[in-house]
């Protein structure tokens, strides 16, 4: 169906019934509905690099939280780029990092509102799946960023870094800093979290390495990206394990509060403690000796490369094959990896020595 007739057709049911109804009619669907379309149908066009960028369109992005200090700078980077291409930027999101439920609800309206792109952080990798094939199938173009769908559900996945190089640097840092030797725990966000999954398996596998001997991984927590919980888990952490050396925190919201427990304990400059934070989040606890190092890609880059592969998907630059090449502005050109997976670059290690060097 054409958008225009999906217009047309929901404004008549909107004047008719009720507004669930209308909802219904033009958002719902069943898994009958999507079983043979989605990904591949959508992915199904020929790509042209050449094909002039399109202006007008509307993006909606769908953070896994909207009041997370992480995602509002990812998606005011998105915001920024859409100025800059000629489009329109559209924010809507729950200020729960665990509600799938909220997120399949603001997907299927933006489906109903007939946007032509949305960008979403999935909260979990199959949850969202029946709206956003719907959405496909209703020719709006899906990029996943910072945390990914399975792969059929999306056009593209813009990834922080490769999962390899963020799971195995947090390792590498935290053995640095424990002399190799010592019990560790990591604190994760949600128990569901795509992105916190795949590098937390990265990280075991690191700990196989033989040099890692002496090191052990006594417990995975879950902080489920609540500054609270993931205090509590940290005093619970320490409380469990006495002997505890160190902790990894590969989330933005744990690393903080992990930091802001320790800097307040006895534990401080005893237990190490990295992850992915944010310069901003982290600075004081690196100056005042709670963090030795942490690491982080730039989450504005992050939003902006998400915004320009979307547009690129709905001007038809790319379709979200592996091989395909674009040109993300003064990002420069990036080239779509196998499942669609765009890589931002690698991540930055932030110390004493160049914390004061960035601001976001």
């Amino acid at each position: 169906m054409r958008k225009s007739s999906i217009r047309r057709t929901c404004a008549a049911l909107a004047a008719v019934t009720s507004l669930a109804l209308a909802a219904t009619a033009c958002g719902g669907t069943t898994k009958e509905d999507v079983k043979d379309e989605g990904g591949k149908a959508a992915a199904a066009g020929k790509a042209d690099p050449n094909a002039e960028t399109k202006k007008g369109l509307t993006v909606g992005f769908l953070p896994k939280q909207v009041n997370n200090p992480y995602f509002t700078v990812a998606d005011k980077g998105g915001e920024k780029a859409l100025k800059e291409l000629g489009s329109s930027y559209k924010e809507v999101g729950t200020s729960s990092g665990t509600d799938t439920a909220g997120q399949v609800s603001y997907v299927n309206t933006l489906t109903q509102q007939q946007v032509d792109a949305i960008a979403v952080s999935a909260q979990d990798p199959g949850a969202l799946c029946t709206a956003l094939k719907q959405a496909m199938k209703n020719d709006i173009k899906i990029v996943t960023y910072d945390s990914d769908t399975n792969p059929e559900c999306r056009n593209a996945f813009i990834s922080q870094a490769s999962s390899d190089d963020i799971g195995r640097t947090q390792v590498q840092q935290m053995a640095e800093q424990i002399g190799n030797k010592g019990e560790i725990a990591i604190l994760s966000a949600a128990q569901t979290a795509t992105n916190q999954n795949a590098w937390i398996e990265i990280m075991k596998d690191e700990l196989k390495d033989p040099k890692y001997k002496d090191i052990k991984l006594v417990k995975v927590a879950y902080g489920d990206d609540d500054a609270q919980k993931s205090f509590q888990q940290t005093q619970g952490l320490l409380q469990e394990h006495p002997n505890l050396k160190g902790i990894i925190s590969p989330t933005t919201v744990g690393i903080k509060a992990a930091a802001q427990y320790l800097s307040g304990s006895k534990y401080k400059g005893k237990v190490k403690l990295t992850g992915l934070g944010t310069p901003n989040d982290m600075r004081k606890y690196v100056k005042n000796g709670t963090v030795e190092a942490f690491e982080l890609w730039d989450p504005a880059k992050l939003g902006e490369l998400a915004a320009r592969t979307a547009v690129a998907l709905a001007s038809g630059q790319i379709t979200g094959k592996e091989g395909e090449t674009f040109k993300a502005g003064a990002l420069g050109e990036y080239t779509i990896g196998k499942d669609g997976v765009i890589n931002l670059g690698k991540p930055t290690v932030f110390t004493a020595d160049n914390v004061d060097q960035y601001n976001f």
